[in-house]
């Protein structure tokens, strides 16, 4: 520890902030993991799961339908006229259900809800800390952990694939009108080439991404939120930073678990 009448040397600032990053690594580990073994062990508020899956699944049901529209409809925009340049415009429902099933079904959809619900989840429960809710919570024998953040990852699990498998058909549809109206392709044209382009490990790899999306969501989302300091400004910075951090983690996770996926199948 530096004199109070020295500057912090910068070998002191950086080891710091490390020592701080590993702590907050690990201590973010053990909620993960401790929400994890919550599932299969009482007790298990089903009724607050359920709510959840209702503020996240079908609260985020409109969002991610209209913006799946229009990313089929963009998809065949940029893909449509180079296909069409080549004479093989009927590739376009290939590269497209490919393109929706693979990647961007999944994270397109994953990082709506982690900028609508994410800032919701963190806010909520950095609210409840703030209010001294959760230490209330604790004082009558209630696990905050079991009762805050395990119904919310579970919810946050169980609807993202399903948001996803509607993103990936409105995205379709929106990709055949565009194509019909605009490249004149028919519906079985389309269709049986959007159809047959998919193999087994492409849809095991566009809805195994939404699990793990979900998993990095709901638990960042609850560890920024508990870990609020600072009063109402710290409820505020804990949204942003649940937001920022879930969505450049889901990026950086499913480069990864691409290359899994492209390895395995």
């Amino acid at each position: 520890m530096p004199e109070n009448s020295e500057a912090p040397s910068v070998v002191y600032v950086l080891g710091d902030r490390i020592k701080r990053w590993v702590f907050s690594l690990q201590d973010y580990s053990l909620l993960a993991f401790q929400s994890v073994v919550n599932v299969v062990t009482p007790p298990t508020y089903w009724h607050d799961t359920l709510e959840q899956m209702d503020s996240i699944g079908v609260g985020s049901l409109w969002i991610v339908a209209l913006t799946a529209l229009f990313i089929g409809a963009v998809l065949v925009l940029q893909t449509g006229a180079e296909f069409e340049r080549f004479g093989e415009k009927a590739y376009t429902g290939t590269a497209v259900s490919l393109a929706l099933v693979r990647e961007l079904g999944p994270v397109i959809t994953a990082l709506l809800v982690a900028g609508r619900n994410a800032s919701g989840i963190a806010s909520e429960l950095g609210s409840m800390v703030v209010t001294e809710q959760v230490d209330a919570m604790r004082a009558l024998g209630t696990d905050p952990l079991r009762k805050l953040v395990t119904p919310r990852m579970i919810a946050t699990v169980l609807t993202l694939p399903l948001l996803v498998a509607v993103a990936d058909f409105i995205g379709l549809i929106g990709a055949f009108l565009y194509s019909y109206l605009s490249l004149g392709m028919g519906e079985v044209q389309f269709w049986t080439r959007a159809i047959n382009a998919l193999s087994f490990g492409d849809l095991v790899q566009g809805f195994v991404k939404p699990i793990v999306f979900g998993f990095i969501i709901a638990t960042i989302a609850c560890y920024k939120g508990l870990r609020v300091r600072g009063g109402t400004q710290g409820v505020g910075k804990a949204t942003t930073s649940a937001v920022v951090i879930s969505s450049v983690m889901i990026l950086v996770v499913d480069f990864f678990l691409g290359r899994i996926f492209l390895h395995l199948f």
